[in-house]
């Protein structure tokens, strides 16, 4: 598409700007063509209008998308131009604090004026090994890409470091150097990296200097050539320098300093060795004054000094040749304090006291006259004569600074040789890397020669740097067989030729030093006389006659001629030279004799050749830097170069700060911008097919999706651009023009836009409509509720009228009842008086009528009374006549029974008793009588009392009567006022009853909820105290608990980190053993390679650390090394050997100290194991005779189940009624009682029995305790039948009774044994049921905690959101107590079906047993009950032993260690094979008492063990085999060495084999040392298996292509693009091989359980290195991602039953930093969130995953630098490490827990595959 197209609304441009130089602006409106302004708004809301030119219709630049702003590589930008690099890399050095980006194949380093903790080694460890593109931007990455590309192209290398001053090139250069001495190592030669990091120290000291820009400005060019041999180990260094500013020596302009040896030597003048050179500070001489500015701030000139000391001792520069140095030195400092004095205008003058001068001379050795005789005159020789001429003041001090110069340049040289020397190596050389530091294009106001060489040097390499970006440019094209066009790009060849062809610059100005009377003038003239027409480079200033321009590819450069010829010349006074020849210091001498040998050597490196030395000693400065730098460039063009350009980015050293025009400056003349130029002049942007494809997939429909990406790419692209030439298709990879990613990029965001916008356009509709759904539902609501409040309105209403009618009525009721009351009380009232009137008129009329009723009264009683009494009389008459009648026939009757005598005898029976009854009852009936009659009269007395009464009360109420006359008229309103009363008095009466009674109640119910209360406070009172006292008991029980633990905890990780201390200084220790065997066989072989070198190929990592292979020793040459010891003395290096020895010895000490804690801890632990043993294991000796007593119970169940098989068969055979009854019929549960009754009574039986005879043993021992019997008892079961063998008396035997006796106390003592179990386990239940009960005290707690915090939150809520919270915390609440259930459930159900199995297994069991038992009973001989138990003997038993004959062991080892196979073995055989075969023919030798063979095979077998390893430590079978078998072995020794902590679970066979003659605890240690280091190089192999396939499959693998999302990665792709994808499944199935290699290999399950944790946390570390150093991966997908593939490793532990092991949390800051990334990251609360979360990462870790957090999508965002400030301050309290990364070398100490085999000795076989068939089993 046409690029005008581009230029719509809201499309993002940059302007030039005079202060920033481009300003970001935004169109307002849509560009056409043919516009010639453009409207614009920039980022502060100003609208401007920026005008197009007609002729050129140049826009201005557009905007790169916000999504590709602050990549690692500028390449990879749409847009490539000015602004867009230099807003790239503001973005990231200022907002990203990344100091390092790559355009290219150029790097751009930043100086960020502060240290950051990026150049550490662990960061060396993370870039080691690593291509290029798939690490962050870092001086390291080019580095290692220079050392792969050496070891894989075998091709030198170049890295070339350049920039202004103050821009880091000197720290570039000093980086590389130490990244290459840290990753490769020696060979042969001790220190060879530490001494070439050494050299930089001394030079730093000598050529650096400060300027107005820099600190630490290098004041001189240096290349170092590194060498590495075949195994690309460094072998030496050799250092090139180039034009030193000798002038700073005698002059620096303000605010600068003279180069850092002065003041370092000035600092330390107070030292005794430097009295004697007369010094004080800086300020006290000339040349270290001038700039005023002595100090530098955060530097220590005497610290340096001592560093600079150090440097010297390192490379072999004596003590003496150092003071040489230093005095002459300090000769230059006082040199530069002669004073000159003028004599006249031509002759000059010094005193012949200056004290300075005298000294100077002192320090140099030379007559003090004749130095300052030679100062202010000179030598002038012609042909006829020879004369001396006075100089003049000017001309003298002259020449005493270049005196100073040039003893200062001698100095340097001679030290850069003598470095070289020290970095020579004597082997051969086999490829190099060179780090050229190199001065960057200068221009200032003055600019002089040095500027001007400078300048030149730069041409060269800019022109070399053109060639070669556009050599890359040129076999990309051809490689991808793209259509190549040439590509114009500037070439400075024209501006080179200005200055070196014939009759150039540098031709002219040595002319023009070779004319006698030449001068800066005439040289000018003919520079403009010459050039100015010619060349186009060439310019001259109009204001001046003694300057001259050259247009360089950077800039302008203005030069002064003036002094050009001075300083080409460089020369010095001869006649001075020969006084300091002639000198008395033996060192000075030898360095003015060896200047003609240092110069021609020079100039050999120099590439001079073919000249005579005395031509030689008279070229000039301009063209010796002319040679040196044409062989620089045929060195540089004859390597493959790697190009850092560094830049300063303000002028004010502060740090992270930009200046926008100085940045500009550095990068036209650094040529970043010409390489962005040659880019875009191309095909800058590249994508693989893939990626194009995972990229812009959104842009296809389904149907244009095609099994050919290729193919489907081409459609796409065809579809999208039209025209072709902004786009080709390689082989490999899509090519575009500048801009057109920018375009795709447009095109899929507005995709992802119009996506986006229909996302939300049918959530927001969703949205919307549930809206009006909630609204509707909440109007149907509210309408609801107001008809309802309406019709309780209006059912109110109609209750209120009909109310008001119901009062109506009831208030008319009660008027007219009132009214009726009123007329009913008067009606009342009126008859009541009525009524009264008419009583009183009858009451009278009963007064006069009165007397008449009396009198009838009384007369009518009388008459009634006669009446009565007439009746009574006849009454009595009657009855009288007819008792006579009556009386009379029983009188007849009587008189005719009393004729008889029986009659007459019983009526006189007792006649006389009766008469005396009825006496006594007469008389009491007179009492009676009497009583009556006194009664009578008493009641008459009183009736006649009460008549009184009566009368006196008639007259009362007589009298009464005529008041109430007189009150009659006050009754009725009395009566109405009584009738209210007392009905008041009623209602009172009634409510005081009722009070009364809800009184009586209250009170019995008070009392009763007293009592209840005060029931419940005690029993509350008393559980309290209970629990309070049970709290109190656990409290101190928990106290001593919690100490305890922490105690133990304590001394747990005390032990952990001695047993790591000691690991490490065991691992250092064999590596100098080995170390020191190694030198002693290099020596006596006489060669200097080692046999198991450093070999690398490109896709190694790191060998910083030494190889195991190393530190494993050599079993092949130790004999030889022995005997050659004494013949090689004399050659070895004493002092190194020395060292050595020393080390040793102090590792000696530190391990057997190390060693005594460890036993006195391990003894402790033991002494208390043994206590708790002994209380567990009393009475195991004798658990043997246990078998016996269960055969016999067995042979009596036979017997049982035998009878109740009879009676079964008994009752099946009858017939008819007597038929057996059915199950569960009466009968046959009468049956099944009495057989469980006789059960139980039979086990009575049995348990008298036992006690029986246990008292009977008891008994016997007594008296037969001295008897041999008693002496005699063993408790192996194998011994019993012994007893009846023995001879012995009658008694005994009888006793015995074959045995049976001692079974009963073995009984007994079982019997004892059982009740102790119980007793055990019932503790064990009480110890299980208070735990319980703690926890659910604990849960109680929490859930009370829980219930408080929720109810403190619910009351701040109101009450609607009080519900819902509430409501949510029941169902939480209900949902935990289902899920809790359901999992009880489940367990249930898993425990019934596994109950299930086992009874359907013991009901088969059973049945067969039965069937068996049948069977046998039918054959079986019945035998006497006497015998106790069958005890079968094999024909042969084995003994577990191996025999051999002495001198085997080598074949045995040879068979058995060195030839043997792992994979059979393992695979075929019993785990450990080896190492029980080793330990029976250790046993063998122990058997037969030889302690010669157990201490050879011993050694031998670790000796062989240690020589596999060493050979094969790379193969990881082998590795884990021989560790599986050596803890095996380990195993073994201590299982069969009789002590008791480990033959505690061992069988009485088993303890049978223990060792009897030897104690070989010393070995078990020997043997746990080679363990660790055999754990270690595992832990090796398996990180070396691992590391290739960590990132790939951890951080880069996605696991749905595009769904992630991916950006444009520039010219350095990552590597994992074009290789097949590692996915964590790949890893998984690694770690499962790992896991089940080992199984097979019988290795301990704790040593496994350690070996995962150590690769988790490999796995974990090199993860989150590589996330914390790759930009492009911390995003919010690849946290996504990461989260994932953890939880993988997860699921892994989980379905190995390893989640115990501590690998999960290992993974911990992986899942923290993959959390923080898909965090938000916006307020203050999110800040907190994570200090909170990110527990298991630093701080700076923390901030810079933060920092490097860049969003994939547009949609994303970046993170502000405000909120990582806040994260700081969050954080700065935290105590932690300072360290970014993690360190993946780090081993975790490891244990070797003691784990005893159930392998039989005797069991084992030997196969024939072996071939051990000398070895004969005893």
């Amino acid at each position: 598409m046409a690029a005008s197209e581009l230029y719509t609304k809201y499309a993002r441009v940059w302007l030039p700007d005079a202060g920033e130089v481009w300003k970001s602006a935004e169109l307002i409106k849509d560009y056409t063509p043919g516009d010639l302004k453009l409207t614009l708004q920039l980022d502060d809301g100003t609208v401007v209008e920026h005008k197009i030119d007609p002729k050129t219709n140049n826009l201005p630049p557009l905007r790169n998308p916000n999504i590709l702003v602050g990549e690692n590589d500028l390449t990879s930008l749409s847009y490539l131009h000015e602004p867009a690099v230099l807003h790239n890399l503001k973005v990231r050095f200022i907002d990203s604090k990344l100091i390092y980006t790559y355009c290219g194949i150029v790097l751009v380093a930043i100086n960020p004026y502060e240290s950051l903790p990026i150049y550490e080694a662990d960061i060396i460890n993370a870039y080691s090994g690593q291509n290029m593109g798939d690490m962050d931007p870092h001086i390291f990455a080019v580095a290692e890409e220079a050392y792969k590309q050496m070891a894989r192209d075998e091709r030198n290398q170049s890295i070339i470091v350049s920039g202004e001053s103050g821009a880091g090139k000197t720290v570039s250069a000093k980086y590389a150097m130490r990244y290459f001495a840290t990753v490769s190592c020696s060979s042969g030669e001790a220190n060879i990296e530490e001494r070439v990091l050494a050299s930089n120290p001394i030079m730093e000291a000598l050529g650096n200097a400060k300027t107005t820009r820099n600190d630490n400005s290098s004041r001189f060019g240096k290349y170092i050539e590194i060498g590495f041999d075949k195994k690309h180990c460094i072998i030496g260094a050799n250092m090139r320098t180039y034009l030193l500013e000798k002038s700073r020596v005698v002059f620096q302009t303000y605010e600068e300093r003279n180069y850092h040896i002065f003041y370092q030597l000035c600092a330390s003048s107070h030292l005794p060795e430097f009295k004697a050179f007369k010094l004080g500070c800086a300020d006290d001489f000339h040349c270290t004054n001038q700039g005023q500015s002595p100090v530098i701030d955060g530097v220590d000139d005497a610290k340096e000094m001592c560093n600079t000391r150090r440097a010297f001792s390192l490379l072999g520069i004596g003590e003496s040749d150092q003071m040489a140095i230093y005095q002459i030195l300090a000769a230059i400092l006082h040199l530069s304090n002669v004073e000159v004095k003028e004599q006249s205008a031509d002759k000059s003058s010094i005193l012949s006291d200056n004290v300075h001068l005298m000294v100077f001379c002192e320090l140099m050795g030379v007559p003090c006259e004749e130095m300052a005789h030679w100062l202010c005159h000179r030598k002038i020789q012609t042909t006829t004569e020879t004369y001396v001429k006075p100089v003049s003041k000017m001309n003298a001090v002259n020449g005493r600074d270049a005196l100073a110069k040039h003893i200062y340049a001698r100095l340097f040289s001679w030290i850069v040789g003598n470095i070289n020397n020290a970095l020579k190596s004597a082997a051969k050389q086999h490829s190099f890397i060179g780090v050229l530091d190199i001065y960057g294009f200068e221009t200032f106001e003055v600019n002089s020669f040095e500027q001007f060489c400078i300048n030149y040097a730069n041409e060269k390499l800019q022109q070399q740097f053109n060639l070669h970006v556009f050599k890359l440019e040129q076999e990309e094209y051809m490689k991808e067989e793209i259509p190549w066009t040439l590509i114009d790009f500037d070439d400075n060849q024209p501006c080179i030729d200005l200055i070196e062809a014939k009759l150039g610059v540098l031709d002219l100005l040595d002319e023009e030093c070779r004319m006698p009377k030449g001068s800066d003038d005439t040289w000018a003239q003919k520079l403009y006389n010459t050039l100015l027409k010619q060349n186009a480079h060439f310019d001259k200033p109009r204001l001046s006659n003694r300057a001259f321009i050259i247009l360089h590819f950077a800039d302008k450069v203005e030069y002064q001629c003036e002094g050009f010829l001075e300083k080409n010349k460089d020369t010095v006074n001869e006649e001075q030279i020969n006084v300091l020849k002639n000198s008395k210091v033996d060192w000075l001498l030898r360095l003015f004799e060896d200047d003609e040998k240092a110069t021609s050597s020079t100039n050999k490196r120099t590439g001079v050749t073919g000249r005579a030395s005395k031509r030689d000693t008279k070229k000039t400065v301009g063209l010796q830097f002319r040679q040196s730098l044409r062989l620089l460039m045929d060195t540089l063009n004859a390597t493959t170069p790697h190009y850092v350009r560094c830049i300063k980015p303000n002028d004010h050293k502060s740090p992270f700060i930009m200046d926008p025009v100085r940045a500009v400056q550095q990068l036209r003349a650094c040529g970043i911008l010409e390489t962005i130029r040659i880019s875009a002049a191309g095909f800058p942007s590249r994508w693989t097919y893939q990626e194009f494809f995972s990229r812009y997939r959104v842009l296809m429909k389904q149907k244009d999706v095609l099994s050919d990406r290729k193919q489907t790419c081409k459609n796409l692209m065809e579809k999208l651009i039209k025209d072709q030439d902004k786009f080709q298709f390689g082989k490999n990879k899509i090519f575009f023009r500048a801009g057109q990613v920018a375009y795709l990029e447009k095109l899929r965001s507005d995709k992802l836009r119009m996506a986006c916008v229909r996302i939300q356009k049918t959530i927001r509709c969703w949205l919307a409509r549930k809206k009006y759904l909630r609204m509707r539902e909440s109007a149907i609501t509210i309408q609801r509720h107001v008809r309802g409040h309406q019709a309780r309105c209006y059912a109110k209403f109609l209750r209120r009228t009909r109310a008001a009618v119901v009062i109506q009525a009831s208030v008319r009721m009660w008027l007219t009842r009132r009214r009726y009351q009123q007329l009913r009380s008067a009606a009342i009232a009126i008859q009541c008086f009525f009524r009264s009137y008419v009583a009183r008129k009858q009451y009278y009329k009963l007064m006069y009528e009165q007397k008449a009723v009396v009198i009838q009264k009384w007369v009518k009683r009388w008459l009634a009374r006669q009446h009565y009494r007439h009746t009574v009389a006849a009454i009595v008459l009657l009855q009288s006549c007819v008792r006579r009648m009556k009386a009379k026939k029983d009188l007849k009757k009587l008189k005719m029974e009393a004729r008889s005598v029986e009659h007459f005898k019983k009526l006189n029976f007792g006649m006389e008793n009766k008469i005396l009854q009825l006496q006594h009852k007469i008389n009491e009936q007179h009492k009676e009588n009497r009583v009556l009659s006194e009664k009578l009269n008493t009641v008459e007395k009183a009736q006649t009392a009460e008549r009184d009464k009566q009368n006196r009360e008639i007259e009362n109420l007589r009298r009464s009567e005529q008041e109430a006359r007189a009150k009659t008229v006050k009754l009725p309103s009395l009566l109405e006022q009584l009738s209210f009363l007392q009905q008041e008095l009623e209602n009172t009466r009634r409510e005081k009853e009722d009070l009364e009674e809800q009184k009586k109640v209250y009170m019995a119910e008070t009392q009763q909820v007293v009592e209840d209360l005060n029931m419940k406070n005690s029993l509350l009172s008393s559980e309290k105290d209970e629990l309070n006292k049970l709290i109190q008991e656990q409290a101190h029980q928990l106290t001593g608990i919690k100490t305890n633990d922490g105690n133990s905890k304590q001394l747990e990780k005390d032990l952990a980190e001695e047993r790591s201390r000691y690991q490490s200084l065991l691992s250092e220790h064999l590596h100098l053993e080995e170390r020191n065997r190694d030198l002693k066989e290099e020596m006596s072989v006489g060669i200097t390679s080692s046999k198991f070198g450093h070999n690398r190929t490109d896709s190694n990592y790191s060998s910083n650390s030494s190889e195991f292979s190393q530190s494993l020793g050599s079993t092949d040459g130790e004999d030889g090394s022995i005997q050659t010891e004494d013949e090689t003395e004399a050659t070895v290096d004493l002092p190194v050997l020395l060292k050595l020895q020393r080390r040793v010895k102090e590792l000696e000490q530190e391990k057997h100290a190390l060693w005594q804690q460890i036993d006195k801890k391990e003894e402790a632990q033991q002494v208390k194991a043994k206590e708790v043993e002994k209380q567990k294991t009393v009475g195991r000796a004798e658990l043997d005779l246990e078998k016996l007593k269960r055969q016999e119970l067995q042979s009596e169940n036979k017997k049982l189940k035998q009878d109740l098989n009879e009676l079964r068969k008994s009752l099946t055979n009858e017939s008819g009624e007597l038929a057996p009854p059915a199950p569960g019929s009466l009968p046959y549960n009468i049956l099944l009682e009495h057989l469980s009754s006789s059960n139980e009574e039979l086990d009575m039986r049995k348990e008298e029995v036992l006690l029986l005879r246990s008292h009977m043993v008891r008994q016997e021992a007594l008296k037969h305790k001295d008897s041999a019997l008693g002496e005699g008892v063993k408790l192996d079961l194998s011994e019993i039948p012994s007893f009846q063998d023995v001879e012995r008396s009658t008694d005994i035997h009888t006793l015995n009774e074959d045995g049976e006796l001692w079974l009963a106390y073995e009984g007994l003592k079982e019997t004892n044994r059982v009740l102790e179990c119980q007793m055990q386990e019932q503790e064990r239940v009480h110890n299980e049921e208070n735990r319980k009960l703690l926890e659910e005290v604990k849960k109680l707690k929490a859930e009370k905690e829980q219930q408080q915090k929720l109810l403190a939150q619910s009351l701040l809520l109101p009450e609607d959101a009080r519900i819902e919270a509430s409501l949510k915390h029941e169902i939480t609440q209900l949902t935990n107590e289902n899920l809790e259930l359901m999992e009880q459930q489940e367990q249930q159900e898993k425990t019934v079906r596994k109950l299930k199995k086992q009874l359907k297994v013991y009901v088969k069991k059973v049945e067969d047993f039965e069937a068996s038992a049948q069977q046998k009973n039918k054959t079986a001989v019945v035998s006497t009950p006497a015998r106790a138990a069958h005890i079968t003997r094999k024909e042969k038993e084995y003994r577990g032993m191996l025999e051999y004959r002495a001198g085997d062991e080598s074949r045995l080892l040879k068979n058995l260690v060195v030839d043997l196979k792992p994979r059979g073995v393992a695979v075929s055989f019993t785990p450990g094979l080896p190492a029980y075969i080793i330990f029976m023919c250790i046993r063998y030798a122990d058997n037969v008492n030889d302690d010669q063979r157990v201490s050879t095979l011993l050694n031998s077998t670790i000796s062989s063990i240690k020589g596999v390893i060493k050979r094969r430590g790379g193969d990881f079978e082998v590795v884990s085999f021989w560790l599986s078998n050596t803890c095996r072995l380990i195993h073994c020794l201590k299982q069969y060495s009789g002590d008791e902590a480990y033959i505690m679970n061992n069988t009485p066979k088993q303890n049978e084999h223990c060792l009897a003659n030897f104690e070989l605890s010393e070995y078990h240690q020997v043997f746990g040392d080679l363990a660790i280091q055999i754990y270690r190089q595992l832990i090796k192999c398996m990180d070396d298996m691992l590391q290739p396939l960590i990132v790939a499959s951890m951080l880069e693998h996605e696991t749905i292509q595009g769904v992630l999302g991916s950006k444009p990665t520039g010219l350095r792709k990552r590597s994992s693009s074009f290789q097949e994808a590692v996915t964590v499944e790949v890893l998984l199935q690694r770690l499962g091989l790992f896991y089940t290699t080992m199984n097979q290999h019988g290795m301990d399950l704790d040593l496994i359980k350690q070996m995962v944790k150590q690769l988790f946390y490999i796995i974990c570390a090199v993860t989150l290195n590589n996330l914390l150093l790759r930009k492009d991966m911390c995003s919010w997908s690849k946290g996504l991602q990461i989260r994932y593939n953890v939880w993988q490793l997860e699921e892994w532990l989980a379905e190995r039953e390893l989640a115990d092991c501590g690998a999960k949390e290992t993974l911990e800051p992986l899942v923290q930093a993959a959390q923080l990334l898909q965090i938000k990251k916006k307020t203050e609360a999110d800040a907190q969130a994570i200090c909170n979360m990110c527990s298991a990462l630093t701080t700076s870790q923390i901030v810079k995953v933060l920092t490097l957090y860049t969003p994939v999508i547009e949609f994303e965002e970046r993170v502000s630098t405000m909120f990582i400030t806040t994260i700081k301050g969050l954080l700065k309290d935290r105590v932690e490490s300072s360290t970014l990364m993690m360190d993946p070398k780090k081993i975790f100490s490891v244990t070797l827990p003691f784990t005893s085999s159930s392998v039989a000795l005797e069991t084992i076989q030997i196969p024939a595959s072996l071939n051990l068939g000398f070895l004969a089993r005893i």
